[in-house]
């Protein structure tokens, strides 16, 4: 015991655990989070299935906690093509920002983070399938800016349409 006390504060002091207790690996794909499983919505809403979102939600909070220097998160909505095209592009914004706004009541700083949607413009896979077009319904979580600077030249809301204000 006398071991175990001395190596917990030590690895709690040096930072390397998060708020369940242990180091928190985070990868990145590019300057995207890969996040542990889909963030998902009610059907054709902007209503966070809080439940089923769960690991990926705090997955994605931990990492901001954890990376300070990252300035500013993009967090992006995607819809696959079925459909209206309008339609889609909304829903897309609508759902990136229930996502800044969930991470805002969790304690993360809103003006970290901006929503933007893509609709069905940034397809991962054929919207011929059903499979296909479930991997195109998703939120993905991307560094924009590092302390301050924007990555690679690019706007922060990198092409998409801005949501909305997270802080409203």
């Amino acid at each position: 015991m006398k071991l175990i006390r001395p190596l917990f504060l030590t690895l709690l002091l040096a930072g390397l655990t998060t708020t369940a207790g242990w180091a928190q690996n985070f990868k990145l794909e590019g300057n995207q989070l890969v996040l542990p499983g889909p963030i998902v919505f009610k059907a054709g809403t902007a209503d966070l299935d809080e439940t089923a979102s769960k690991d990926s939600l705090i997955h994605l909070k931990e990492f901001l906690v954890a990376k300070t220097y990252i300035s500013k998160l993009r967090v992006e909505g995607h819809t696959d093509n079925a459909g209206d095209a309008a339609a889609n592009q909304k829903l897309s914004e609508q759902r990136a920002l229930a996502v800044c706004k969930w991470l805002k009541a969790e304690g993360v700083d809103c003006k970290r983070l901006i929503a933007v949607g893509f609709g069905d413009t940034k397809p991962v896979a054929l919207n011929s399938t059903a499979e296909g077009r479930a991997q195109n319904r998703r939120i993905t979580a991307v560094n924009a800016e590092l302390r301050g600077r924007a990555i690679g030249g690019l706007p922060a809301d990198g092409g998409g349409r801005p949501a909305g204000d997270p802080c409203e």
